[in-house]
């Protein structure tokens, strides 16, 4: 397939549906061509080829009938980037080493991509991903936050679990690989009983990240880009008495209504973006019994497909736009 120069690279894997669909038809109806890369599928089945010399540099990529010359490449859509699939041929002690090699070549491949617009830059998403770093910064540009503590100490644990009245939760600060075979108190954000602590002697070999728990009313994503706001929310009454994380109830069950955030705190949102640099962001709020909005976190290539689904968001155009319009 023949591709002409303005082609808009989307980033993603495999098992990706409807938002990068949505994305796609955006890009394609302003005039730009998708280009979708699944990142699972390298080195397998797509070829990537740099030639590199003191008279310039050359990068082009293959995938099934289509190939790329990263010149072409006007924006970049970064969705997910994803562990390369090695198959099953390749002998086990060789996964790891040849795993890490397939994504230094992607990492080469991304710098190759510098001069396209990008949504969003991989060093402000990294630099987004910590998620103590979020909490500092959403203080400063004025957000509430919860009381936090992050610890290998069982002892601090113990204690910390006392001063916030025996409301207490636990997270990650990364989300585990899909493959790990783990229980849901460490997949999700999960309310810690007091017996629960009689095994915190583990966090030695793992720190945890603590918080008091916040009373709900409302629980917010708010999907942020370039300005613009999309907001959903749910009824917390609905479901957090079996679960504290809305993500681990039956999607099926889940109402999303439409939500207007107050000025105040759009703009705590527009300062927080500008401090990591980031176009797009997917926030998660608390909004308690008494009105007091209270930040959870962002992810910056957070899911917002449900919002689009359920409330006829256009959020792909957004996306779209923001990809494609110089002024942007």
């Amino acid at each position: 397939m023949h591709l002409e120069r303005d082609v808009v690279l989307l980033i993603t894997h495999s098992g990706d549906y409807f938002t990068i669909d949505r994305v796609a038809e955006a890009v394609s109806k302003r005039g730009a061509q998708p280009f979708r890369l699944d990142t699972d599928k390298f080195p397998i089945a797509i070829q990537i080829e740099a030639n590199l010399s003191n008279f310039g540099n050359n990068h082009t990529l293959k995938y099934g009938e289509n190939s790329l010359n990263t010149e072409q490449v006007q924006a970049v859509w970064m969705r997910r980037i994803w562990q390369p699939d090695l198959g099953k041929e390749l002998a086990p002690q060789f996964q790891a080493a040849c795993s890490k090699e397939s994504l230094a070549v992607l990492d080469g491949f991304w710098d190759s991509l510098r001069t396209a617009k990008w949504v969003d830059d991989l060093q402000c998403i990294s630099a987004a991903e910590n998620k103590l770093r979020q909490l500092r910064i959403a203080s400063e540009v004025g957000l509430i936050i919860p009381r936090t503590l992050v610890t290998n100490n069982p002892q601090e644990a113990r204690e910390f679990f006392h001063q916030v009245n025996k409301k207490m939760i636990t997270k990650l600060l990364r989300p585990l690989s899909y493959g790990m075979q783990a229980s849901s108190f460490f997949m999700y954000t999960s309310v810690v009983k007091e017996e629960d602590l009689a095994d915190a002697e583990t966090l030695r070999y793992c720190p945890a990240v603590f918080q008091e728990q916040i009373p709900k009313q409302l629980e917010l994503r708010a999907i942020y880009v370039n300005g613009k706001l999309f907001v959903g929310a749910l009824d917390a009454s609905e479901y957090a008495t079996s679960t504290q994380d809305w993500r681990r109830g039956k999607k099926e069950a889940l109402i999303w209504e439409p939500y207007q955030l107050p000025d105040k705190l759009i703009g705590c949102l527009g300062a927080f973006m500008v401090k990591f640099g980031l176009l797009f962001g997917a926030f998660d709020f608390i909004q308690t019994p008494s009105g007091e909005y209270v930040f959870l976190e962002i992810n910056p290539t957070g899911e917002w497909g449900m919002l689009e689904r359920d409330l006829d968001y256009p959020i792909a155009e957004a996306i779209a736009d923001t990809l494609l319009l110089e002024n942007s």
